[in-house]
């Protein structure tokens, strides 16, 4: 890739990276709700999601479920139930918000799961992934797959390090108000809200 096209693509990933969308507003929830530790692994989870969707897009499967109304749906649908799934558990959880969060393993490797599906199960990346990697590609050269998938590694090292960034400190918030009970029994509504909202935004949004 010439130095200039690098350039542009760094700029671009940043400037889509920071700006506020699903996987900042799920990163922020989980930070929030139950501290640094899940903050971190959301985040983790959500570019493990990335890197999913730099292979499918890599291989060429993206370019299928462009095509494919009855594929987009099915996954948009999906997706759209799981967040909606993952706000009611918000709701009827009814335990208190610990300052650390949960130190059970298998609790961390859930919430790493949760992060990992919302970003796989959502067809609007898997299509932007397909149409922002290629124009960085240097069609002279022969290993295309291999480029996207540069590329995406790339995206997604960015992506990271801004969210753990977010994470870890949604969880500084998250232990504010773990210290404050009355406001602590509100945070799994507003959790839980900002879920089935992405949920619904996802059934409802048009393909591209």
């Amino acid at each position: 890739m010439a130095g200039s096209n690098w350039v542009l693509f760094v700029v671009a990933s940043w400037a889509l990276i920071i700006t506020p969308g699903p996987d900042m507003l799920y990163v922020i929830s989980r930070g929030v709700s139950q501290g640094r530790a899940a903050g971190l692994l959301s985040a983790v989870g959500v570019t493990t999601g990335l890197l999913v969707h730099t292979t499918f897009a890599a291989l060429g499967l993206s370019a299928l479920l462009h095509t494919s109304a009855l594929l987009f749906a099915a996954i948009k649908y999906l997706g759209a139930a799981y967040l909606v799934y993952l706000g009611v558990r918000a709701f009827l959880d009814k335990e208190a918000i610990g300052v650390q969060g949960s130190k059970v393993p298998a609790a961390m490797r859930t919430i790493y799961t949760q992060g990992l599906l919302s970003n796989v199960l959502n067809p609007k990346v898997a299509l932007f992934f397909l149409a922002f990697l290629p124009q960085f590609v240097d069609g002279s050269e022969r290993n295309i797959p291999l480029q996207m998938v540069a590329l995406g590694l790339v995206f997604s090292l960015f992506g990271v390090l801004f969210l753990s960034a977010v994470g870890l400190s949604s969880g500084q918030i998250g232990s504010w108000l773990a210290a404050r009970p009355a406001l602590a029994g509100k945070l799994r509504w507003i959790t839980g809200g900002v879920l089935v909202a992405l949920g619904v935004r996802l059934a409802v949004s048009r393909r591209v």
